[in-house]
């Protein structure tokens, strides 16, 4: 079978939900569902709410989306780097 064409968008973050999924409003004010890709699990990337990421979704299915990159914060963070825990 040949493969769906993917629609590839920016989105944030509103809301962590268990499970590993997300809340997330793209740029056309739509709110989906979102999963992170086995790439950011295996990574242990964090997503928090008001991260941007980038998403993929399949046309046949508009209501869903795979979470497929972190975008960076384009201002750095202020004040003194979180304390280690050992």
């Amino acid at each position: 079978m040949a493969e769906e064409p993917v629609i590839e968008l920016e989105g944030k973050i509103l809301q962590v939900l268990p499970g590993t999924m997300f809340r997330i409003e793209l740029p056309n004010k739509h709110v989906v569902l979102g999963r992170i890709s086995g790439r950011l699990r295996k990574n242990f990337i964090r997503i928090n709410p008001g991260d941007r990421v980038k998403v993929e979704m399949t046309p046949s299915d508009l209501t869903t989306a795979r979470i497929i990159f972190r975008l960076r914060d384009s201002a750095p963070r202020l004040g003194p780097p979180p304390k280690r825990r050992y």
